[in-house]
């Protein structure tokens, strides 16, 4: 079983919200993020062909951008991440009859300002900024706003989070028609 298979058996336990495949969090790409206006879940999906030897970094990146995260395995690597994964990380085991909980995904601690500042585009910062009174962000780069809120301790890291996932859900639709368009010219 690879991811290719495992994907069509976790959408529809994705209830609420939407759903973006292969979202860059921090040095790596999650392969699904479950967003609703409540929480981000991110979900990396390890098949039978793959390792367990990104796991560390993989689970350091998703905790620290997302409320709840979750391994989908298929069998063979359950023993391997019972092993890896803390306590508040969920394990699904995938199998051709589908995804069976091991572990629910539990809130945690581990989420960064930074890291939820990076998941959004410089127009959203500079939005997100100027309704909070912020001045003088004409004059900063793309990547200076980022580091501007990712440092701004007086913004409610809950506030922030909010925002974020709205920005991503209302980007859905924009990146599904580029998607589209892509594929259509290729």
């Amino acid at each position: 079983m690879n991811d290719a298979a495992i994907r069509p058996l976790l959408y529809p336990l994705l209830i609420g919200g939407v759903h973006i495949d292969e979202l860059p969090t921090g040095n790596t790409r999650a392969d699904v993020v479950h967003i609703t206006p409540a929480f981000m879940h991110g979900y990396e999906l390890k098949g039978d062909s793959d390792t367990l030897k990104r796991v560390p970094n993989q689970l350091r990146c998703y905790g620290q951008a997302y409320d709840l995260v979750s391994f989908v395995v298929t069998e063979k690597h359950v023993p391997g991440v019972q092993v890896l994964l803390p306590e508040w990380a969920g394990i699904l085991v995938a199998s051709e009859d589908g995804i069976t909980p091991l572990r629910p995904a539990m809130q945690h601690n581990q989420v960064r300002r930074r890291n939820l500042a990076f998941l959004l585009l410089a127009e959203e910062v500079k939005l997100f900024l100027k309704a909070r009174g912020e001045k003088g962000l004409s004059r900063l780069r793309n990547h200076e706003l980022g580091s501007l809120l990712a440092k701004a301790e007086h913004i409610p890291l809950l506030e922030l989070g909010a925002f974020v996932r709205q920005r991503l859900i209302d980007r859905l639709p924009q990146g599904l028609q580029r998607r589209e368009r892509t594929k259509q010219e290729r």
